[in-house]
């Protein structure tokens, strides 16, 4: 090959790749050039996604396009904003949520429901779930959900009779030992509870609680004192005297007491210590029987005192009558007897006396009617007593 042969070789060869890398070059230029214009006719947007947040540029005519172009797949239960539908504008601020299933439970009843809220008393209102102050709720109303599930227990009102004061409560299903341990009730050694501790409580129960007290109670209370009788000759029979006047003395009593609810259901004595010495009461009972004087001897003997009195008649046999005078005397044992009824505040029982018509008598008779100055002679017969009937007649005290 001749020298001029080579020399066109080569710079034939030169030219071919400067072409070349021309060409390549303005390919590459025109890539370039295309890259630039397409990702330079971007819409920058930012995307927040279950609250983590990105800036990207995107050639998506609608916010459900943008999400299709990201691979987010959306539920009908997911919380997108603004709308699907929505033409997607430089600048624009497009968030999504996405739904979760959390299980509520309401009193063992469980029922699921989708959301994007996380703020639990959120869902619950989102659910139609209404829960009062009472009600027991797993977590805190006011605080975010952890686990996607919520208890519920609802609140039921029990009536708890503490001692004398009766009231309703709000409660949850529960055993007697913690609903008293969530009223912060407080028993006593000797306290009870009616129920059984162990117990779940229902609706409209009645929670009783019996406040048990053991005291001492030490007692003053009147010594009843003996009534001792002597016999006293001197006085009428069927008479009695007060010679001593009795008192009561004083014995403290010691008792334990045991008391439910304010009232005493037990009290035992315990012991018992005289204050007081109690004085016996002394009685005279009269024996002396008086024995009427029935001498018939109408010559008076010497008076220290005589008056007029009313003077009516009555017989041993009368209704009413036992036959026995008010000193003793048997009426009905001798019929020459000579016995007159008198008003001792007159004529003292005992005394000796002569009546005009009827001679010596004792006063040894009393009776409802005889007050003042009046007497009422004893006779043996009804017919004696008429023909007798009342007259004033002269009535002598002798010595």
């Amino acid at each position: 090959m001749t020298k001029f042969s080579m020399k066109n070789l080569f710079s034939g060869s030169l030219r071919s790749k400067q072409t070349t890398v021309r060409i390549v070059s303005l390919v590459l230029f025109a890539a370039i050039i295309s890259f630039v214009l397409f990702e330079g006719t971007k819409t920058p947007i930012v995307l927040s996604a279950n609250g983590e947040e990105q800036h990207i540029f995107t050639h998506a005519n609608t916010v459900e396009d943008l999400l299709e172009e990201e691979d987010i797949d959306i539920t009908e239960y997911d919380k997108v904003t603004p709308s699907l539908n929505t033409e997607i504008k430089a600048g624009m601020a497009i968030n999504w949520e996405q739904a979760r299933v959390v299980n509520i439970s309401v009193d063992g009843e469980e029922v699921n429901v989708w959301t994007t809220e996380s703020n639990v008393k959120s869902i619950l209102e989102e659910a139609n779930i209404e829960v009062s102050q009472y009600d027991k709720i797993s977590t805190g109303l006011d605080g975010d959900l952890v686990d996607n599930k919520i208890d519920i227990q609802k609140a039921f009102e029990v009536t708890l009779v503490d001692g004398l004061d009766e009231k309703k409560v709000w409660s949850t299903s529960t055993t007697v030992a913690n609903f008293l341990k969530q009223q912060d009730i407080k028993l006593n050694e000797l306290d009870r509870v009616e129920n059984d501790l162990e117990t779940v409580i229902t609706p409209e129960e009645k929670i009783k609680i019996v406040r048990v007290e053991k005291v001492t109670d030490v007692v003053e209370e009147p010594l009843e004192f003996a009534v001792e009788t002597k016999s006293d000759s001197a006085l009428l029979k069927g008479k009695e005297k007060v010679v001593t006047k009795g008192e009561e003395g004083i014995v403290a009593r010691t008792y334990e007491v045991i008391k439910e609810n304010g009232e005493v259901v037990n009290k035992v004595l315990q012991s018992e210590e005289v204050i007081k010495e109690p004085v016996t009461k002394i009685v005279s009972v009269g024996t002396k029987v008086v024995t009427a004087n029935v001498s018939r001897n109408d010559a008076p003997e010497t008076s220290s005192k005589e008056f007029y009195v009313t003077a009516t008649a009555y017989t041993p046999y009368c209704n009413g009558c036992s036959g026995t005078s008010a000193t003793g005397i048997n009426l009905r044992a001798n019929t020459d007897l000579k016995v007159v009824a008198v008003d001792p505040n007159v004529i003292p029982l005992g005394t000796k006396v002569w009546v005009e018509g009827y001679g010596y008598a004792i006063a040894g008779d009393t009776g409802g009617s005889i007050k003042g100055n009046k007497i009422d002679i004893l006779v043996q017969t009804k017919s004696e007593a008429y023909k007798w009937g009342r007259k004033k007649v002269l009535i002598k005290i002798l010595d």
